[in-house]
């Protein structure tokens, strides 16, 4: 699929059937629309549409309190505009999760990545673990998070094989992932949407991802199926569409 292009910064224009949609619609299109997004032109401008539209009608939170208790916890990422490289055959990416810890103007944001692994060219997926990517923030400009990178931890799962090339596998992960997930350091994001179930987050401050929009949803507030079936089958996870 044709990669995504950065979702310009709001004041953006809205159309008029999208400006005139209260805010529940536009996040119910939205979480309908991303997991079944195929690469087309049009699904990216439809998504472009919403997300400035859901902009548009937020307001901030302005309190550090409120910040804090609204942005902790768990999100999984549901989308991000930023699409780089070429994931490798051998490398299923099963979920992005970010988790943050608050501690008043500052705290923990951790990236979480869950992989299977195939070594050999159409061989079985017999490793998996997963992929940390520990960072500290700090509150800035309202609720604007300064982000330093700390560490990154590789670990299999229990009972699995060890990868035989740790480094090769750590590149295959830099590839499948949005980079602002694999290396957010000096990264500013700012909220610009939230509520109890969705989160919007644009990166900001001139650096080298300004502009990207990433999409996460709470974990376990909402059930996103992508075949919109019910069925069981686990699939390969992309947060690119």
């Amino acid at each position: 699929p044709p990669e995504a292009p950065p979702i310009p910064p709001a004041p953006a224009v809205i159309p008029p059937e999208h400006a005139s949609l209260p805010t529940l619609t536009l996040k119910s299109r939205l979480l309908t629309l991303l997991p079944r997004m195929t690469g087309r032109p049009d699904e990216f401008r439809e998504v472009e549409n919403l997300v400035n539209a859901l902009e548009d009608k937020y307001e901030p939170i302005t309190t550090l309190g409120f910040l804090n208790m609204a942005v902790g916890g768990t999100w999984q990422l549901l989308f991000s505009t930023n699409r780089l490289g070429v994931p490798s055959p051998g490398l299923r990416l099963r979920e992005l999760k970010q988790e943050i810890a608050t501690d008043g103007l500052k705290g923990t944001l951790t990236n979480m990545a869950r992989w299977d692994l195939a070594e050999e060219v159409g061989g079985e997926f017999d490793r998996s673990g997963t992929f940390d990517v520990k960072c500290a923030y700090e509150i800035n400009q309202g609720a604007r998070m300064l982000v330093s990178l700390e560490e990154h931890i590789l670990k299999p799962s229990r009972g699995s094989p060890l990868p035989t090339n740790p480094q090769k596998l750590v590149g295959d992960l830099y590839r499948a992932m949005p980079t602002e997930m694999f290396d957010p350091d000096g990264c500013a994001m700012d909220v610009t949407y939230m509520d109890a179930e969705v989160r919007i987050v644009r990166l900001t401050g001139g650096g080298r991802y300004e502009g990207f929009r990433n999409i996460f949803v709470r974990e376990g507030a909402v059930t996103v199926d992508p075949r919109g079936e019910g069925e069981e089958e686990e699939e390969e996870y992309d947060p690119m569409g």
